[in-house]
């Protein structure tokens, strides 16, 4: 059984026991959280694909930790301009485990 879910812009094909990392949630650790934006689901009975979402189907999870990725560096240069920048990100995620798709 899986299914196919939408979090801050991004899909992600989850089953139960996955742990993920999605975008920042504002819930704190230890709480869950109802993803509402299923856009798929297989299971026993079939697959069953959303337009673009599936009515009534939710997939619960538990927040385990929030941290932040490895630094990228992002360089621009102008070819003969004289121009060149660096700058470095670090993006902040929220590491979920799924615990039930209904």
């Amino acid at each position: 059984m899986y299914a196919v879910i939408e979090s801050g812009g991004k899909q992600y094909r989850v089953s139960p026991g996955d742990v993920i990392q999605v975008e920042k949630l504002d819930t704190p650790e230890g709480q869950t959280v109802d993803f509402s934006q299923v856009l798929m689901v297989s299971d026993d009975q079939g697959v069953r694909v959303g337009n673009p979402v599936l009515s009534g189907a939710t997939v619960t999870a538990t927040v385990k930790s929030h941290g932040r990725n490895d630094k990228i560096k992002v360089f621009k240069m102008r070819r003969r301009k004289h121009y060149r920048k660096t700058q470095g990100h670090r993006q902040y995620y929220t590491e979920i485990e799924i615990t039930g798709i209904k």
